[in-house]
């Protein structure tokens, strides 16, 4: 096997040497050799993508659909995706100027971050949160601005954001929203979004609302930040979790057409298009009375799951803020057992031969906490339940 010319290992971009590994790929990576190891560890729906969605790909590829779409996703699925918001969120949008459709949300955090920074731009990143936006951030040359917000139940409050804004002014570039959140499962009400919104308007910072989760809440309805900022707003969502298609990688972002105009600059020349069967597919999903139903009945297997682990767990010591979307429990190791969330995991998977994520892979606020995704099976749930509550009783510390 060649060998790299040792002289070429320094020619890459010097940002890299600021990333790390995906330190939840890694844990997950580290615990999956253990025998009869029980993963609570990805957040990969266990359902199988509906059978009409499945036709429609089908259908796609027989049909010879194997040209090039247009750059920005076919208007089918564009459509559908300006149907789907304005149906669900009361969000209007242009289908030919004001959507794109992205190889998963994952590309359209890419295309988003990358279209905006110059170097030395600040990011705000309301912690804990999903850990892709910090490497996108620091690749570009920006720089990412952590906000813990764990001591206000995970949710951004207005004062911690003027705070930040006093504090970094003009060099901020954009905040991060993800609600529901991965991995706290915490959402934001109607009253609290619209208050985020009215602090926003009186800058030129432009809101990444990440809603890859939206379809999957609970008690609540989702409210999108869109609703009351829209000319500030690049709404990123897609069919991954709603949908159960997590390989198909079809994501989309929406916004005003003078900013789109610009992502589709970085989507084009990083990916080109989308593939043609996945958009048919995803076109089936949210264009249809089917692919509604669909959503509603995973929702309802989540929701019944959540509960299950959220009584178990809380009545075994964790604090959880419970969740109100998405299919995580964020879960605060109780005194008394190791603290380090890293040991605690690692000591759970080797002992009890239950995995979960350190909460410290989700940036500030997350150490000392679990994440563990409900997104199993409940055979497997109760199964991972037995084994935790044997090892809370055999692992307190003297």
């Amino acid at each position: 096997m060649p060998r790299a010319k040792k002289s070429l290992l320094t020619v890459f971009n010097r940002n890299l040497d600021k990333v790390q590994p995906s330190a939840i790929r890694a844990f997950d990576n580290e615990v999956s050799g253990i025998p009869d190891i029980l993963k609570l560890t990805l957040g990969e729906p266990d359902f199988n993508v509906p059978e009409h969605i499945k036709q429609a790909a089908k259908q796609s590829i027989t049909q010879d659909d194997s040209h090039y779409a247009a750059s920005n996703g076919t208007l089918a699925l564009r459509q559908a995706v300006t149907l789907f918001l304005e149906n669900r969120y009361g969000l209007k949008y242009d289908a030919a100027t004001e959507i794109i459709v992205t190889v998963g949300a994952t590309e359209a955090i890419y295309t988003v971050l990358t279209s905006l920074m110059n170097k030395g731009d600040k990011i705000l990143l309301p912690t804990p949160i999903f850990p892709l936006y910090i490497p996108v951030t620091l690749v570009g040359g920006g720089e990412p601005v952590f906000i813990d917000t764990s001591r206000n139940n995970f949710v951004l409050s207005p004062e911690m954001l003027k705070e930040a804004i006093q504090k970094y002014g003009d060099s901020i570039k954009a905040v991060v929203l993800n609600f529901p959140s991965n991995p706290t499962g915490v959402t934001y009400s109607e009253e609290e979004v619209k208050a985020l919104a009215d602090v926003l308007r009186e800058t030129n910072i432009v809101v990444i609302s990440d809603e890859i989760y939206s379809e999957l809440t609970y008690e609540t309805t989702h409210v999108s930040m869109a609703k009351y900022l829209p000319e500030q707003t690049v709404v990123l969502n897609g069919v991954s979790k709603s949908h159960a298609m997590t390989g198909y990688r079809i994501g989309f972002l929406a916004g005003p057409a003078e900013l789109v105009s610009k992502f589709s600059l970085i989507h084009q020349f990083t990916i080109t298009t989308a593939t043609n069967s996945a958009m048919a597919a995803a076109t089936e999903a949210l264009s249809t009375d089917l692919g509604r139903q669909d959503t509603l009945q995973m929702k309802a297997e989540y929701q019944s799951r959540r509960d299950f682990i959220y009584e178990t767990m809380t009545a075994l010591g964790f604090q959880i803020p419970k969740p109100d979307g998405a299919f995580y429990i964020f879960a605060k190791i109780p005194t008394g057992y190791i603290q380090d969330d890293f040991e605690f995991a690692r000591d759970l998977a080797h002992k009890s031969r239950l995995a979960v994520i350190p909460g410290a892979s989700f940036g500030p606020g997350g150490e000392g906490y679990i994440r563990l995704s409900y997104a199993a099976s409940q055979e497997n749930l109760q199964e991972a339940m037995t084994r935790l509550t044997q090892y809370m009783s055999e692992n307190k510390l003297n």
